[in-house]
């Protein structure tokens, strides 16, 4: 990377909350010279070392954008804000981490693969049948190989395949959202009402919650649509009508259109 071509802060732009010190995505201690920028997280970022992380993540297979100190999650919108991604840019990222979020890497020959039917756990992946010659087939959920018939209904029947994103919704710890009234003993993962994608809450910041992979917006407190969320609102300080919605104990099937 060119120095004359290095992103940098707009010092004057007052939507960003800049700090001193060190650049804490900046891992190779290359030393860019932007000004240091706060995530959401709280660590600091500069444009070309969070755009150099954001490229070691896509490489390595990742669907979410996690910070690289202490894994928190951050939006796509904010990492494309503070990484000064170029449309083009964020189209690549967007693009090739939604295809990853609805499709898995399969057990035999590592490629992605998106089941047809997504009631189906058995899946045939069609790379690995035409290279061996023969149909090969693998478990959506414990991703391995499918070897013999399942007397179950929600998994193969290899030893250790469980719903591991129902067993998360109900192992999950309980926060509590401090922008919210109320909005105590709240779960911190909950499955997206639209597709049932895992989203995780820091507590911090607002209820409403953008998933990453259908791209629709919801009340992470009531699990209700954040405009119909929004319609139940009295008052001045943000309250959910229907207070905090238990755990859940299905995940919801995206029905693309």
């Amino acid at each position: 990377m060119g120095n004359s071509e290095e992103k940098c802060y707009n010092p004057k732009d007052a939507t960003l909350t800049f700090v001193e010190g060190d650049d804490d995505m900046d891992f190779e201690c290359i030393g860019y010279k932007s000004l240091r920028a706060k995530m959401s997280c709280g660590h600091t970022v500069t444009p070309p070392s969070l755009m150099k992380w954001c490229q070691r993540l896509l490489d390595q297979g990742a669907t979410r954008f996690l910070c690289g100190v202490c894994d928190a999650e951050w939006p796509h919108e904010e990492v494309f804000k503070m990484a000064l991604m170029t449309p083009e840019e964020i189209a690549h990222f967007d693009r090739t981490m939604s295809k990853r979020a609805v499709a898995k890497s399969c057990p035999g020959c590592k490629s992605f693969t998106v089941r047809k039917n997504p009631k189906d756990l058995r899946v045939l992946c069609s790379v690995c049948t035409a290279n061996k010659g023969k149909s090969y087939e693998f478990c959506w959920q414990c991703l391995k190989e499918w070897k013999r018939p399942s007397p179950y209904p929600d998994r193969c029947a290899e030893d250790g395949c469980t719903r591991q994103q129902l067993e998360i919704l109900r192992t999950c710890e309980e926060i509590k959202l401090h922008e919210v009234k109320k909005a105590t003993s709240c779960p911190s993962t909950r499955a997206c009402p639209t597709c049932g994608f895992l989203i995780v809450h820091s507590s911090k910041g607002c209820k409403n919650v953008t998933c990453s992979r259908c791209k629709v917006q919801f009340c992470f407190v009531c699990l209700r649509l954040s405009q119909e969320c929004v319609k139940l609102m009295t008052g001045s300080y943000p309250l959910c009508f229907g207070g905090v919605a238990p755990r859940q104990t299905t995940i919801p099937v995206w029905k693309q259109k």
